[in-house]
């Protein structure tokens, strides 16, 4: 039961070239950065990254994005990270834009078992209809586009058939957790770290306090053990090392 790790590179050693990470985070907020340098380092390249977002340039999945070790993205937002907006406009990257509050459910939906659902977002546009551009080639022409989905009327309002998201690793940071994978998420930080742990074949958790078995009331474990294959203890430098995506001061 006891699922520590030594260290974060141990517990990314088995994600190979080609694999699917659901990434935890929100911009910058609650994202597992120490997972990721892992996964940096580890060398490995054409992943297909599910996450709300790319981090920013040079933190976050923007790190691997720089690096040019990801083949695809399926997200909400490019957000501020200048790199992805320009390889995905120069070719370089296939983005799957989807609906925020519809990759959520995608996510939960897979970690639930249920294959696909049925959403009013997107009836009556091209998420329902197809046409989004998922890349471009290098003089701006759309070479790969999202195909038409389901739908269907339930009572006079129409509604999109959306697929479920299974990914072969989630990658998540908890503020506690302990040596069962029990997780407590503080605040914000929530966002979707649960769903990527949920959707995640086999997931790791880098924990900034790690506790024994027992000492989180089971009222406050927002992911269950039963989600999480292993975990990361991070130092606490490692805990201390967060990043301000914007600061705003008069």
């Amino acid at each position: 039961m006891d699922k520590v790790v030594a260290s974060a590179a141990e517990a990314v050693a088995d994600i190979t070239d080609g694999s699917t990470l659901a990434v935890g985070g929100f911009g910058l907020c609650g994202i597992p950065s120490v997972l990721i340098d892992a996964v940096l380092d580890a060398g490995v390249t054409d992943l297909e990254a599910v996450s709300n977002n790319c981090g920013v340039d040079e933190w976050g999945l923007g790190r691997l994005l720089m690096a040019h070790r990801l083949r695809r993205m399926i997200s909400s937002y490019v957000g501020e990270n200048k790199e992805f907006a320009r390889q995905y406009l120069s070719g370089e990257l296939e983005v799957e834009l989807t609906p925020q509050g519809t990759l959520a459910e995608r996510m939960r939906a897979g970690g639930s078992g249920i294959p696909a659902f049925f959403t009013a977002t997107g009836g009556g546009t091209q998420v329902a209809e197809g046409g989004i551009p998922w890349r471009y080639d290098s003089e701006g022409n759309v070479t790969v586009s999202s195909p038409a989905k389901e739908t269907r009327l339930f009572g006079d309002r129409e509604y999109v058939l959306e697929e479920a998201i299974v990914a072969d690793f989630g990658l998540v940071r908890a503020w506690k957790g302990d040596r069962h994978g029990n997780l407590v998420y503080r605040q914000s930080a929530q966002n979707f770290n649960p769903l990527a742990a949920m959707c995640g074949r086999l997931t790791i958790a880098e924990v900034e306090h790690l506790v024994e078995p027992g000492e989180i009331d089971p009222a406050e474990v927002h992911t269950p053990g039963v989600f999480v294959q292993r975990v990361v203890a991070l130092t606490p430098e490692q805990a201390a090392d967060k990043k301000i995506e914007k600061r705003t001061v008069r």
